[in-house]
């Protein structure tokens, strides 16, 4: 439980990043599709926030609990490398980085779901900020796919976003790394 907590915690910081720099990186955009992709990411983060307290709730943590966690380098250096690419990559190169992972992390959501009603005997809103994650999503895949060919069309090449991909992919490592061997750091207590 002490390591879902943390999952949690740790989360709170990273949705309210994200949720910023996709509407930074829409802001950014000068590609129609693409605009629409990121801010239909970004609202998506808005609607798991509300689910990611109630998967905090669950593990017996408070809203108050969340604001005063002292995150861990490991776990935030996934929203600070996104944030760095939205100051200082090209939209486009963001992109095709961000597309890359989000298969991966939907498929530990669907992971960690499981286990948590198998396991936890959490309840639907227990795991509904996964469920959210692990759906699939057509409409946003078709977006996302549309997005990348707009861009493909300006030109643009991802010579890159290949790069900026494996880096987001090792940070995405480093979260799940950092919170397997927290067991030391102050994580926060119900």
């Amino acid at each position: 439980m002490e390591t879902l907590r943390a999952f949690a915690a740790e989360e709170f910081h990273i949705v309210r990043s994200d949720w910023r720099a996709f509407l930074a990186l829409a802001a950014q955009s000068n590609v129609q599709a693409q605009r629409e992709f990121f801010s239909t990411v970004a609202s998506g983060e808005g609607l798991a926030l509300a689910k990611l307290r109630d998967f905090a709730a669950a593990t017996g943590l408070s809203d108050d609990d969340l604001a005063t966690y002292r995150p861990l380098p490991g776990c935030q250096s996934y929203p600070a490398y996104v944030a760095w690419l939205t100051l200082n990559g090209d939209p486009h190169d963001a992109l095709l980085a961000i597309l890359a992972n989000f298969a991966e992390w939907g498929g530990y959501c669907a992971a960690i779901a499981k286990a948590l009603r198998e396991h936890y005997g959490f309840d639907a809103e227990g795991t509904a900020f996964f469920d959210f994650f692990a759906e699939p999503a057509p409409e946003l895949d078709a977006l996302g796919l549309r997005a990348l060919d707009d861009v493909l069309a300006t030109g643009w090449t991802p010579d890159r976003a290949i790069g900026y991909a494996r880096l987001l992919h090792a940070y995405e490592l480093s979260f799940w790394n950092t919170l397997a061997h927290s067991r030391e750091s102050a994580t926060p207590a119900p």
